[in-house]
């Protein structure tokens, strides 16, 4: 039953990742562009661990941190090149 429902959760989170690409692409402000794919960003966290729980495979928790760890990064780094137009 909770594979299921595991299955379903990961199905879900990756139609909803549409929307926000979507908005990462048309999006009014560079702001949300940037907010969209740090949403996309963790909702592929999501699912990675979602995968870990689903096959069994202790090595997809670690992909999974990792990911999170990048996109964290690279929303700092946008935000700051955003406001101070350097990374410096």
């Amino acid at each position: 039953m909770s594979m299921v429902v595991f299955n379903w959760a990961a199905i879900f989170l990756a139609i909803l990742t549409f929307p926000c690409l979507y908005k990462a692409c048309v999006g009014p402000t560079s702001t949300d562009r940037v907010i969209s794919i740090n949403v996309i960003a963790t909702k592929t966290t999501i699912i990675i661990a979602l995968l870990t729980v689903l096959t069994g495979e202790d090595i997809f928790i670690n992909v999974s941190l990792l990911y999170s760890m990048i996109g964290f990064t690279s929303t700092v780094c946008i935000c700051k090149y955003i406001d101070k137009g350097t990374l410096l």
